[in-house]
């Protein structure tokens, strides 16, 4: 599960680094700029909820 979940992470920063060539700082809310800041914001969420689910399961195997 470990490695599913780094897995995860490293293709969400891949989804970062590509969004971020799409990006047109001239017109950045409108065309392909506007639809690479949401995937930017969702893959940061994404990174998010994993490192948490990975804190979440060290600290429940420290209790167990």
């Amino acid at each position: 599960m470990k490695y599913f979940i780094y897995t995860i992470i490293f293709l969400a920063v891949v989804f970062i680094g590509i969004s971020a060539g799409k990006l047109d700082f001239q017109n950045i809310m409108e065309g392909d700029s506007a639809n690479a800041l949401i995937v930017i914001a969702a893959s940061l969420c994404v990174i998010v909820l994993m490192v948490i689910l990975l804190v979440s399961r060290t600290i429940s195997r420290k209790h167990a």
